[in-house]
C-alpha cells in the first residue's frame, strides 16, 4: 500500500527540497501552494515549475483573502528589511507573517484527511532562519498533538504525521540534500523582493547565499540567462 502526503510548497529551497525528500521516501505527493497576498508571485511560479520538474501530478493552489495576513512586510506593510545581521535571533523581523504556518498546516491537515493521506510535510527549519515562532520544534510538536485530537484519523489511531525533515538542518545541508536528490535549484526562488533577479540583500537572499557558499556550489539562479529561462 503506497503512502500519500500533502507537502506545503512555496517554491523556495526549503519547501522544494522537502518535496524532493518526500518523493524519495516513496510518498505519492500532493503539493499545496497558498496565495495569501504576497508582494509578488515569483515564488509561486517557482513552485509550479518545481512541482512539474519533480513529476508531481497533483499540485493545488489555494488563494486566501489577503486581509487575513496583514501586518507583514511580505504582504506590503512597510518595506522589506535589507542588509540585516541574520545571525541575530533577538528580534522577530517585519517579514514574519502572523500565524502563517498555523493556518497553512491546518489547511494541509484538512486536505490530508479528506484524501486519507498519511502525512503532512513542511519545510520549516530552526537553524538558518529569521527567528519566526511558527518554525520552531515546540510549535510543530504542539500542532501534531492538535492534529491527533482534531481529526477522525487521529481519534481512530491512524494519525496524520506532521513531518519537518529540515528542522535541524543548516541551509548548506539543505542545498546539498537538494542537489543529492536531483532538485533543479535554478527553479527555486527565495528573494522577498520579487523581480526576475534576487536582490541579494533581504534575509532570505542572505541565508541562501551563505548556504551556497558553504556548500561550495554556485547558485544556478545567479547564472547568466537563468532569469530569462525561469520567467515564464
Amino acid at each position: 500500500m503506497s503512502l500519500r502526503c500533502v507537502v506545503l510548497l512555496s517554491g523556495g529551497i526549503d519547501s522544494s527540497t522537502t518535496l524532493a525528500m518526500a518523493r524519495n521516501e516513496g510518498y505519492t505527493c500532493t503539493a499545496l501552494t497558498v496565495l495569501y497576498g504576497q508582494r509578488h508571485d515569483r515564488e509561486v511560479r517557482g513552485a509550479r515549475m518545481v512541482a512539474a520538474s519533480l513529476g508531481v501530478k497533483d499540485h493545488r493552489t489555494v488563494e486566501l483573502p489577503p486581509q487575513l495576513f496583514q501586518g507583514s512586510a511580505l504582504t506590503g506593510v512597510g518595506e522589506v528589511p535589507l542588509d540585516r545581521d541574520v545571525s541575530s535571533k533577538e528580534d522577530i523581523p517585519s517579514t514574519y507573517v502572523p500565524a502563517r504556518n498555523l493556518v497553512f498546516l491546518s489547511m494541509a491537515a484538512s486536505l490530508a484527511e479528506s484524501m486519507d493521506a498519511d502525512a503532512i510535510f513542511i519545510g520549516a527549519t530552526a537553524v538558518d532562519y529569521s527567528g519566526y515562532p511558527d518554525c520552531r520544534k515546540e510549535f510543530l510538536d504542539s500542532f501534531q498533538r492538535t492534529v491527533d485530537l482534531a481529526t477522525k484519523r487521529g481519534v481512530e489511531g491512524r494519525p496524520i504525521v506532521v513531518r519537518a525533515p529540515l528542522l535541524d538542518m543548516t541551509k548548506e545541508q539543505i542545498i546539498s540534500k537538494g542537489v543529492e536528490l536531483g532538485l533543479d535549484l535554478s527553479l527555486t526562488w527565495s528573494c522577498y523582493s520579487g523581480g526576475e533577479r534576487p536582490c541579494m540583500r533581504c534575509d532570505s537572499c542572505l541565508f541562501r547565499a551563505k548556504g551556497f557558499e558553504l556548500a561550495g556550489i554556485r547558485d544556478p539562479l545567479l547564472s547568466k540567462g537563468v532569469s530569462e529561462r525561469t520567467s515564464g
